[in-house]
């Protein structure tokens, strides 16, 4: 069966700073498709984040680029397994240069949390109860 893929492209101030950021979140990069000018961080078998210089990102679209630590220009949320595994990923970004954004959101069926990138895009992670999801 198919599996739908999503790439997610960042324009980023320093791509070897954010393929550095991303690897010490316990990601690895598709070296096939990363170059001086674009990072491919594999989150998973079908979700991967481009990482692009702004030249590069420029490429792929004639709007003006968002300054991510200024304005939101997408919020990219990922699960977690568990609620120990959200809070192990936001305290890896923030020690790999990261910063937490927003407030823990804790619902009891629901927990999440989020981080900025170094360049300000905000990644949420989130954990809920499967039962909660059947039922």
């Amino acid at each position: 069966m198919y599996q739908q893929m999503i790439f997610v492209n960042l324009c980023v101030s320093d791509v070897d700073a954010s393929k550095k950021f991303f690897t010490e979140l316990g990601y690895t990069l598709n070296e096939q498709f990363s170059d001086d000018s674009t990072g491919s961080v594999v989150i998973s078998d079908t979700i991967v984040v481009m990482v692009h210089t702004r030249d590069k990102y420029l490429q792929f679209t004639k709007k003006e680029v968002a300054d991510s630590k200024r304005t939101s220009e997408v919020l990219i949320a990922l699960s977690a397994e568990s609620r120990e595994k959200v809070d192990e990923l936001v305290e890896k970004a923030v020690a790999a240069g990261g910063s937490v954004s927003g407030e823990t959101q804790d619902h009891g069926f629901m927990y999440g949390r989020a981080f900025d990138d170094p360049d300000g895009h905000t990644f949420e992670v989130v954990w809920m109860d499967p039962s909660a999801v059947q039922g």
